[in-house]
Parts: structure tokens; sequence; C-alpha cells
């Protein structure tokens, strides 16, 4: 039985300006599963998303979601069609955590945002005792769930993520990945998340590599560990003694923290 495409993009091309990032990029997030961009530094990570998101105009292509074609669409119809959206810096420095929350639920009935709000208190008990505080006063592992509690707030069906765990601690890095494998399985939410860390590959169901502005690799996570030369090339990643065990960090110390070789920033 085929897969159910969630979000789907074809023959993509964006950039700012006169300079072109993306060339006919072709992705393709199935219903139910999380995707793992990834790429080094320029590689055009956080171009796609925001050109999937409508913060950036297309120069070729289309993106479909759910089979409809939504490239004429601004970001908030995407937002109200169940697409949420987590920039790398995620939040509104200047506004209180309870403001950041009350902009993610923005066009929402005066009821559902009182709901939805008590049910964010509830799974993230650490802002509610902040939620008078600005998103500045918070530590950047705060800010990240601030970010992500922000993206989550109306329950949506897809999830785009730019670098959740850029800034944070090997500590924080599992614990947001240990809390995004939550949020997948009770809420049914399909993720899409441009990442340099490779502990997100332990939510990946399936991996997208960009290059310089051109898809490379695509198959399922089993294939990328597989094969060590892509993964030796993007992550700094290897089979453990040269054998048949699933990749890991090349530097045993490392490990907790690995990360892409050139960290890609906002300018990407």
């Amino acid at each position: 039985m085929a897969e159910s495409l969630l979000l789907e993009a074809r023959q993509l091309s964006a950039g700012y300006g006169s300079t072109r990032v993306l060339w006919d990029v072709d992705l393709q997030v199935p219903e139910g599963s999380t995707v793992a961009l990834l790429g080094v530094n320029g590689a055009g990570k956080s171009t796609l998303l925001r050109a999937l998101m409508g913060l950036l105009a297309l120069s070729g292509g289309e993106v479909l979601y759910r089979g409809e074609r939504i490239d004429h669409w601004t970001p908030s119809q995407r937002i109200a069609a169940s697409i949420s959206y987590m920039s790398e810096v995620g939040v509104l420095p200047t506004l209180s955590v309870q403001d950041n929350l009350r902009v993610g639920a923005t066009g929402m009935a005066s009821r559902d945002m009182k709901l939805a709000l008590a049910r964010t208190w509830e799974e993230f008990p650490m802002l509610y005792e902040r939620r008078r505080s600005s998103a500045n006063s918070l530590s950047g592992g705060q800010r990240k769930l601030l970010g992500l509690a922000k993206a989550l707030v109306r329950q949506p069906r897809l999830l785009v993520m730019d670098e959740p765990s850029s800034g944070l601690s090997p500590l924080f890095v599992k614990e947001m990945v240990d809390m995004l494998a939550t949020i997948r399985e009770r809420a049914a939410v399909t993720m899409l998340l441009a990442e340099q860390n490779a502990k997100v590959l332990d939510l990946a169901d399936r991996v997208v590599i960009l290059s310089g502005g051109h898809k490379g690799f695509d198959g399922p996570i089993d294939q990328f560990r597989a094969q060590t030369d892509i993964a030796a090339q993007f992550f700094g990643l290897a089979k453990a003694n040269g054998g048949d065990e699933p990749l890991q960090s090349a530097d045993p110390i490392a490990d907790e923290n690995a990360v892409v070789n050139g960290v890609e920033r906002s300018t990407s």
C-alpha cells in the first residue's frame, strides 16, 4: 500500500533576490513520518523550510499539502491548515512566555485558546511557573522549550522545525529528542526537522540530504546508516570497528553532541 504524502515539494527552486539557493528540489514527507533534513553549512536547509512555509517566494516548482497545491497560500493560511513552524530562534524575546503562546494560538476562538493554554501548562509546567517572565529572561534550553510549546499550541498535523537542538547542551539535546519522540507518539504529529545534530537520527524514519542547494541522498534511515561514505562525508559518523554495527560518532567522546561539520545558521 502506497504511503500517503502529507507534504510534497516538486522541482522547488528559491533564493534571495538574484541569488539562487535551491535548484529543483523534490521532497516527500509521508503522513505519520519524521523526516530529517540534513546538510552542511550553506546547503539550503533553512531556505527550503522557509519556502515550504510561504515565508520565501518560489522561483520555480510547487508545494502540495494533502495533495493540494499551496504555494500560493500565505503563511497564515498554512498555519490555519494545521502546519506549524518553529524557526531556529523560535520565540519573540520581548514578549512574556504567556504572550508568546498566545501568538502561537492566533486565530483560535477565545474558548479554544484558553483550553490550548491550559493543556500547554500541563505539558510544560516549567513554562507555567515562568508565564509572566519575558522570553529573554529564560535560559537557552527554556527558550527552546517555549518555542516548541508555541509551535504545538494549535496541535498541528505537521510540525516543521529548523534546528531545534541549536545552542543546547548535550543533556538538553537528549531531552529535546525524547520530548519530540513522546509528542510524536501521543499526538500523531508528522515532523520535518532540519538539523545539524546527529541525535536527531534517533527520531528519523527518513533522511534527506541537501548539498549546494541540490537534493542528494533521500531514503529510509536504515539505508542511510548503511552508507558509511555518505554519513562520514556529511556528519562525521562511522561504523563501529569497521564492522556491521550501527553508525555511531567517529569520536566516542563527542558522541553526545555529534554535529555536522560546518554549522548552518539562518543565512543558509
